[in-house]
């Protein structure tokens, strides 16, 4: 954020207009407090010595076709032909041949 002591009630400002909140003067801090606590413990986990960890296994690696822990096979994952776009948008109420049109729902 703003400089090495934490996070500000400016920072939460430009975060809440970022993310299109509106806090409350009386959440701006416990906001703000909230977010340092946090940063406070992302900090702690730094701290770990993690060198004897092993890295995690993604599922893929796991799984990749074989049987899971709980005896599921996942399915191959193949290439199939899509839907025909030009009859998908022929069905729909406003398109511009390529995308759907929709009604605006966010206002700034």
């Amino acid at each position: 954020m703003s400089d090495q002591s934490g996070v500000t009630i400016e920072d939460v400002r430009r975060v809440a207009e970022l993310g299109n909140l509106e806090l409350t003067p009386e959440e701006e801090p416990r906001m703000k407090d909230d977010l340092n606590a946090v940063l406070g413990y992302i900090a702690q986990l730094g701290e770990l010595d993690t060198a004897d960890v092993p890295p995690m296994a993604q599922v893929g690696e796991i799984a990749g076709g074989a049987i899971q822990s709980c005896g599921e096979i996942l399915r191959v994952d193949l290439v199939q032909p899509s839907i025909n776009r030009t009859e998908v948008m022929a069905g729909a109420p406003e398109t511009d041949g390529r995308f759907f049109k929709v009604p605006k729902v966010i206002e700034r």
